[in-house]
């Protein structure tokens, strides 16, 4: 049995010091993930590809898909429910990529 979203989560760094990440295609489009509840996995996922791979490329959408686990398979077959996954099935696609900053939580 493959691991699951959790299993995988739970090996990942925590992400308690970040307010979100900013994410930045290369045609100028913008998005950020907030450290906030519904999103917070998904900020340690792409935390940990940012800093893996040092941008949101195919090899980093590759591995970021393998370790959302079930939620890849949920947002194969209902596109738009997970707007983070669906963001690497596209560049897994060939859709570009992103480079990514870190946001630190400022005082």
């Amino acid at each position: 049995m493959s691991p699951s979203f959790a299993d995988n989560l739970a090996a990942l760094p925590a992400a308690d010091h970040l307010a979100g990440i900013e994410l930045i295609g290369s045609d100028g489009m913008r998005a950020v993930i907030e450290n906030k509840p519904g999103s917070q996995g998904s900020l340690r996922l792409y935390q940990h590809l940012s800093v893996k791979f040092g941008k949101i490329d195919a090899s980093a959408a590759a591995e970021g898909l393998a370790l959302y686990a079930e939620h890849t398979r949920d947002a194969r077959l209902n596109p738009g429910k997970h707007p983070n996954i669906d963001r690497l099935l596209e560049i897994e696609a060939g859709g570009g990529g992103f480079s990514a900053r870190l946001l630190p939580i400022t005082p």
